[in-house]
């Protein structure tokens, strides 16, 4: 490249299930300086033969997406493509979906309310080798590291077939957390919560927050307080 000569704009694709959106972020990204989009994906499958047939330098990639999710299109491409770097672009911002892309390899992080400038950082950034995330998820990360962590359950084994989380959450529901209160306490949206307890609802037949404290009690998932529970 020549001494004053602009740098080659980045070749992009773009992989989001929702077409509308997916076509407003490809127009956007026509408007962007230093960004050329060479193709889009709508799902994550998709998004994994594009990169083989056109070797872009970045995947803004959705998380939630069908046949193959995000996450899972990103630990492929990685693996088989490791000169395309990817940079989620995603509505989510629990760690239930940070942490995954991040461990997948996704090298950026940014929710769909973020700018065209911000998108363009992000993209620059990771292809210098840096890491692109938004401020907000920045700071996410930093309280993640700076957290305790939450307090493991008791029992070996996840009677009724409850997953790890679940038993987490029914273990915060025993300290008399609410449901925004354990969102914060996981890091995790209000909703993820609800899902959570539906789901070991569902499991265990419990019908109430009081059977579900009386449940963790029996299954020792808990200690109980002393004096025991009545």
């Amino acid at each position: 490249m020549t001494e004053g000569a602009e740098p080659k704009p980045a070749r992009v694709v773009v992989a989001d299930d929702q077409t509308v959106v997916r076509e407003g972020i490809v127009m956007l990204l026509g408007l962007l300086p230093g960004i050329e989009v060479v193709g889009a994906a709508g799902d994550g499958e998709e998004a994994v033969e594009l990169v083989a047939e056109l070797a872009p330098d970045v995947v803004l990639m959705d998380l939630r997406m069908p046949r193959c999710d995000g996450v899972e299109a990103t630990r492929r491409i990685r693996a088989e493509h490791p000169g395309t770097q990817v940079v989620v672009l995603t509505t989510f911002a629990d760690d239930e979906s940070l942490f995954p892309a991040l461990k997948a390899g996704a090298r950026g992080y940014l929710t769909k309310d973020a700018g065209g400038d911000e998108i363009v950082r992000a993209v620059r950034s990771v292809l210098s080798g840096d890491a692109g995330l938004s401020p907000s998820i920045q700071r996410r990360l930093l309280e993640r590291l700076s957290d305790p962590e939450p307090p493991q359950p008791v029992a070996a084994e996840a009677p009724d077939g409850l997953t790890a989380r679940e038993i987490e959450v029914l273990a915060l529901i025993a300290e008399g957390l609410s449901n925004q209160e354990i969102a914060r306490k996981l890091h995790v949206s209000t909703a993820t919560v609800k899902t959570h307890i539906n789901n070991l609802f569902a499991k265990t037949g419990i019908k109430d927050r009081a059977q579900a404290v009386r449940y963790a009690y029996a299954k020792g998932l808990v200690r109980p307080p002393m004096g025991g529970i009545t």
